[in-house]
């Protein structure tokens, strides 16, 4: 299942429309910023139903 999520860049700051697929279980990926194409990790977390539980947003290089 696709869960639509507003993304901020942490390192231009535009937030951006992303698909996160949480039926995948918690995650962890990488996806370029669609404004300065900047790789941005995310962390997915999701409980026990498949409900998503949150997002970590961070800097490729931190």
């Amino acid at each position: 299942m696709l869960v639509e999520q507003t993304i901020q860049c942490p390192y231009c700051g535009e937030p951006y429309p992303s698909s996160i697929d949480v039926s995948a279980g918690g995650q962890e990926y990488i996806e370029d910023c669609y404004a300065c194409c900047r790789p941005i990790t995310i962390r997915v977390k999701v409980d026990h139903g498949g409900d998503l539980e949150g997002i970590e947003i961070r800097r490729d290089d931190e």
